[in-house]
């Protein structure tokens, strides 16, 4: 199987190298990388030195730079890049008849004068290209974890069959299983609501709240995260399952998790500015916090913790008022 991944940040960085070792079942992985002197230097010393330093690349990883490249022989796509630059990519792909797949987790932002909150991933392949064979892979994964060989597990989401079945084909290995699900929906809400949810844990963790708060607002969460979904019709099964759960436990509780950290920094006292530039990666909770509580209000869904979140990011709360504002609701039946 030949395999192009377009983005050459940590996760698709991970992705090419976890499906490169797979000796006698992919043939080539091409890892491309808009920078076309990053996927020089990368080529030249077989390592992404700017996101996974020290992790030696397969011999069947080729890196390629520039201009996207034509991707008639590639037999699966990995659309590796930020959630903001996947529509972009969509429609760079539309008439492409390989499957694709997409990495990023999180809602587009809003996009000016279209008046409807912003999308999901697949919301946006059906505008851009609906006809493209598409779908995602999510989990609960850090980067570097994947591209050591550590065990994972991840679940590739699409309706398409085929689209399910290559993407467990090309990256399920003895290091790596791979789960199929059509909820598309549901894979995809967890997978950009967990962000959001982890900026609370972090900053609950900053202050040094206790496991108890984070137990709380893990458990809490969850059920926001399911609310939302069943109103955009997931199923609810999917949530207790690796993209919703179990993404939503590594992000929130995870000391590489980049969205628990951003939460940390505010609780420090860092602005949001400073918390971002301090990553060096994009945290996709920051971008997707105020999408989600639009999506939510526009649903009549009640999302308390998000709705704190983006009070936050916003600066219309500090992280101890935040705190307080969520737990002086008043009393509710859990079921609600």
């Amino acid at each position: 199987m030949n395999i192009a991944i377009l983005g050459a940040g940590a996760w698709g960085t991970a992705l090419a190298i976890s499906a490169a070792s797979q000796l006698g079942k992919v043939d080539r992985v091409t890892l491309w990388a808009r920078d076309g002197q990053q996927a020089a230097d990368m080529q030249a010393v077989r390592e992404n030195r700017r996101y996974l330093p020290g992790i030696a690349f397969p011999a069947a990883l080729q890196v390629a730079g520039g201009a996207v490249p034509p991707l008639t022989d590639a037999e699966l796509v990995i659309v590796g890049t930020p959630m903001a630059a996947l529509r972009g990519m969509l429609e760079r792909l539309g008439g492409l008849s390989a499957p694709v797949a997409w990495l990023c987790k999180g809602f587009e932002a809003s996009r000016p004068g279209s008046g409807t909150p912003g999308l999901l991933g697949h919301e946006i392949r059906a505008e851009v290209a609906p006809d493209l064979r598409a779908g995602v892979l999510s989990g609960p994964s850090f980067a570097q974890e994947v591209a050591r060989g550590q065990p994972t597990a991840l679940v590739a989401a699409s309706e398409h069959a085929s689209v399910r079945e290559a993407l467990v084909s090309a990256f399920h290995s003895p290091t790596l299983r791979v789960y199929a699900n059509d909820d598309i929906v549901g894979v995809e809400v967890g997978g950009a609501v967990k962000n959001v949810l982890a900026i609370a844990t972090g900053l609950c963790d900053g202050l040094n709240l206790g496991l108890n708060a984070r137990a709380a607002l893990i458990t809490r969460g969850l059920a926001e995260m399911t609310r939302l979904g069943l109103a955009l019709g997931a199923r609810t099964e999917t949530f207790m399952g690796l993209s919703g759960l179990g993404d939503l436990v590594l992000t929130a509780t995870g000391d590489l998790s980049r969205n628990r950290k951003v939460g940390q920094s505010l609780a420090q006292g860092m602005s949001l500015q400073q918390a971002v530039d301090s990553l060096g990666h994009v945290a996709e909770g920051v971008y997707s916090a105020r999408t989600v509580v639009q999506r939510a209000r526009a649903l009549g869904i009640e999302m308390p913790i998000s709705e704190a979140v983006v009070a936050l990011l916003e600066g219309q709360l500090q992280p101890v008022q935040a705190v307080a504002a969520l737990m002086g609701r008043d009393p509710k039946d859990e079921a609600l």
